[in-house]
C-alpha cells in the first residue's frame, strides 16, 4: 500500500498561524497595556487643556509677533565674543560635571549590580538608594542648594550636575554590568582569579562601549540643563538667557538661543563621530 502524499495545505497550516488576538482576558500585557491607555485618556480628562485658546486668532499674533522679533538677532563683536565664552562656560560646566558623574557613577554602579549568581552584593540595596535620591533630585534644585554653599557662578551648576547625572549613569551602569555575558567571568572566577581583575579582564572590555554611549548621550543632554541652570544664577548661556528674556531684549536674546544651538549640534556631531569609531 502506498502512503499518501503529505497534505501541503495542512502542512502550511501547522507552519503558518494565524496571529493572537489582539486583547485576551488571560493576558497580563493586554490588561497593562489597557490600564495605561485609561490612564493617558483619564489624564487628558482631568488635564485644563485649553486648545481653543492655544490656537486663536490673538495667540497666534502674539506667537507670530514675538517670533519675528527673534529673527533679527545682535551680531555686534562685544556681544558675540561675550556670548562666545558664555558658550565655552556651558560647555566645561558640561563636560566636567559628565565626566564626575561617569568616574562616581561606576563607582556606585559597582556595589549597585549583581554580576553572578554567588555575588553576595551587600550593599546593593544601600547603592541604589542613593543613585535614586541623586537622580530623583533634578538639577535645578541641586543647583539651588549649592548656591547657598558655593555662591552664583558655574562651580554650582557643575556640581548640580555631577550629582544628578550620577545618579542617572550609576542606574545604567549597574543594569548593564549586571546584563554582561557571565561565562568570560566566570571561566576567571574558576581559575582563582580575583574580582578586580575578573572585571578589568573580563567585564569591562564587554561593558565598556555601551558605557561610552550612555556617557556620551548625557553628556548632550547635559549641556541642554547646563544652559537651563544659568537662569538660577549658575553661570553660562542660561544666565544670559534669562538676564535678556527679563529684559525683554529679543535681539540679544536670539543670539543667545543661536548659541546654545551651535553647541548641541556640535556636540551631538562629536558624539556621533565617538560612536562610529568605537563600532569600528
Amino acid at each position: 500500500m502506498q502512503s499518501k502524499p503529505p497534505n501541503a495545505l495542512g502542512a502550511a497550516n501547522d507552519t503558518y498561524k494565524l496571529p493572537p488576538k489582539l486583547f485576551d482576558a488571560r493576558c497580563w500585557a493586554c490588561w497593562l497595556v489597557l490600564g495605561v491607555v485609561v490612564l493617558v485618556i483619564a489624564s487628558f480628562a482631568t488635564l485644563n487643556l485649553q486648545w481653543a485658546k492655544f490656537a486663536s486668532w490673538d495667540a497666534m499674533q502674539r506667537m507670530g509677533r514675538f517670533v519675528g522679533e527673534l529673527m533679527h538677532p545682535r551680531w555686534g563683536l562685544a556681544f558675540v565674543v561675550k556670548v562666545a565664552w558664555a558658550a565655552l562656560e556651558t560647555l566645561s560646566m558640561s563636560a566636567v560635571g559628565t565626566l564626575l558623574a561617569v568616574v562616581f557613577g561606576l563607582a556606585l554602579a559597582l556595589p549597585a549590580a549583581r554580576t553572578h549568581a554567588q555575588d553576595p552584593a551587600r550593599w546593593r540595596g544601600v547603592a541604589r538608594l542613593l543613585l535614586n535620591a541623586l537622580r530623583s533630585t533634578p538639577e535645578l534644585v541641586w543647583a539651588a542648594l549649592l548656591l547657598i554653599a558655593a555662591g552664583l557662578g558655574p562651580f554650582a551648576g557643575t556640581l548640580a550636575l555631577a550629582l544628578h547625572t550620577t545618579g542617572v549613569l550609576g542606574r545604567l551602569f549597574a543594569e548593564t554590568l549586571e546584563n554582561a555575558s557571565p561565562g568570560p567571568a566566570f571561566a576567571l572566577r574558576v581559575r582563582g582569579v580575583s574580582g578586580v581583575r575578573v572585571f578589568l579582564y573580563s567585564t569591562l572590555p564587554q561593558v565598556l562601549p555601551q558605557l561610552l554611549s550612555y556617557s556620551l548621550y548625557r553628556w548632550e543632554n547635559n549641556i541642554r540643563a547646563a544652559a537651563v541652570l544659568g537662569v538660577v544664577g549658575a553661570g553660562g548661556l542660561g544666565q544670559m538667557l534669562a538676564f535678556h528674556m527679563g529684559l525683554f531684549q529679543m535681539a540679544e536674546t536670539s543670539t543667545v538661543l543661536l548659541a546654545m544651538l551651535v553647541l548641541v549640534a556640535l556636540v551631538d556631531a562629536l558624539s556621533y563621530a565617538v560612536r562610529n569609531a568605537l563600532s569600528r
